[in-house]
């Protein structure tokens, strides 16, 4: 039998069963992000078309973007063979006020054809070239943090597989941190991700490895960025065996204590006439020329979520497909999200704020690739949806603090959804059954749920009670207690 839950006045998402008992005629839904304008077209002569592993975060008011800087030329030789050349990879950086709009500075940092005039920030250190490769910083909110490391990041070495680890006072003038790497004996190809976990106050690495040649994700914890526990494989109960490339996990940043992750899934497929079918076919088997997985792989990006940060309820359907475009898509490379989430304001008039992600388009071609922005409505990753003929979501037990009862939903017109409050023996609550209950219908972030005797359940704070949803053409997405005492 499960334990008491116990949510306090945290906010609780429905992207896993951890609170759910019972479904009857409903169903958990992943939602997808509405794609907007490109943030970003990798047009400089410094850039290219291969400009991936993207972080995006916010430092006080100004946002951040920092990528890679890779080019491909794929060249067909006399001979009818194919070659593949890349440019070495460096580190830029552009910044936002809205996370909407951003703008190149110059830093004046690296040279590159004669001139500083670029937004490079980093460029790797000795002949290893340490710490340029999946280059993942994160702004450190451990509270003994020296203040010159304050910015951290992590990244391979080009020419050895060591994870480094580098520091900034300023997110812009960076140095390689230690004489030693923090982690070794692993691939780390990917963007390798650390942050600082401050509501359990330790640092977490998830980090690139292969189990039997299947690409997979490991992680570390350190109480202090030098000294890391031995990586462990992530832990997917009930989920089949998949390819993922980047992991992009990190805490949930409205309910931290819920780690969310976007890793790229990677499908090897064989060259076929379902292949040929796909958009771009002469560029497609200009790639397979220099290795039949370069035409024939596709990549997309799906979703997962975890209470402990190694056992995640991964979701198989994508969380980001390839889609309608006919150029630049549906190729190995394609739709890598960028780590991080940024609140951002939405261009409906009156409109709550929404998150924002990033998203890598075009690999391979030409002389630029883009990163498109899309937007996702706050909390908007999962909901409990039922259709119009009805259905009902029962919780686990659980005790919580505060006052009243607040929703983010959203419900057609014609929809609705009514709650009942029980006590632990799945009883109502006199005063509280669903009868009892004032129809919600509307689309909001945190709705008060009222009965008739109105919306205070503080009496009942502290108590084992179980929640009854019935909804209607309609989404549940978050609950959270509120008010005085939560």
């Amino acid at each position: 039998m499960d334990a008491l839950r116990e949510i306090g006045d945290r906010l609780e998402l429905f992207v896993d069963d951890w609170l759910i008992d019972e479904l009857n005629r409903a169903r958990q839904l992943l939602h997808q992000p509405v794609p907007r304008e490109p943030a970003l077209v990798t047009d400089r002569p410094w850039e290219g078309n291969m400009c991936h592993y993207v972080t995006v975060l916010r430092d006080g008011a100004l946002c951040r973007m920092y990528y890679s800087t890779w080019h491909a030329q794929f060249d067909r030789n006399a001979d009818g063979s194919v070659s593949l050349t890349h440019t070495k990879g460096n580190i830029a950086c552009v910044e936002s006020l809205d996370g909407i709009h951003w703008r190149r500075p110059e830093f004046g940092l690296f040279e590159v054809g004669g001139s500083r005039r670029n937004n490079l920030v980093w460029a790797g250190e000795g002949d290893e070239i340490r710490g340029t490769h999946g280059f993942a910083p994160f702004v450190d909110v451990n509270p003994s943090c020296p203040a010159d490391q304050r910015y951290k990041a992590v990244g391979r070495a080009e020419k050895k597989r060591d994870l480094w680890a580098m520091a900034s006072p300023d997110g812009i003038h960076w140095r390689i941190l230690g004489d030693q790497p923090i982690l070794s004996g692993l691939p780390f190809d990917s963007q390798n991700l650390v942050f600082y976990d401050a509501l359990r106050g330790e640092y977490r690495a998830y980090v690139r490895d292969f189990d039997n040649g299947v690409r997979g994700i490991k992680t570390a914890t350190s109480p202090d960025f030098v000294n890391w526990t031995e990586p462990k494989w992530l832990k997917y109960p009930g989920a089949p065996v998949q390819q993922l490339y980047t992991n992009q996990i990190m805490p949930y940043p409205r309910a931290p204590h819920i780690f969310v992750g976007f890793p790229t899934r990677y499908t090897e497929r064989t060259w076929s006439p379902a292949i040929e079918a796909l958009p771009e076919l002469e560029h497609r088997r200009l790639r397979a020329g220099a290795s039949e997985r370069y035409g024939a792989a596709v990549t997309d990006g799906l979703f997962m979520a975890s209470r402990d940060g190694q056992t995640f309820h991964r979701w198989n359907e994508a969380f980001l497909r390839p889609g309608l475009r006919t150029e630049g898509s549906w190729t190995y490379g394609d739709m890598y999200q960028a780590w991080g989430l940024l609140e951002t304001e939405s261009d409906i008039a009156g409109a709550p704020p929404e998150f924002s992600l990033y998203v890598v388009e075009g690999y391979w071609r030409g002389n630029a690739n883009l990163i498109r922005r899309y937007t996702l409505r706050m909390d908007g990753l999962v909901s409990v949806n039922a259709p119009f003929a009805g259905g009902e979501m029962v919780t686990k037990p659980f005790t919580f603090s505060g006052s009243r009862l607040t929703l983010n939903m959203s419900t057609s017109a014609a929809g609705s959804i009514r709650v009942e409050m029980q006590g632990a023996n799945s009883k109502p609550l006199e005063g509280f059954a669903l009868d009892d209950c004032v129809e919600v219908i509307g689309d909001e972030l945190a709705r008060t749920v009222s009965w008739k005797g109105g919306p205070d359940v503080s009496r009942f704070a502290g108590q084992p009670v179980r929640l009854r949803f019935v909804l209607s053409d309609a989404d549940l997405y978050a609950i959270q207690f509120a008010g005085p005492g939560g």
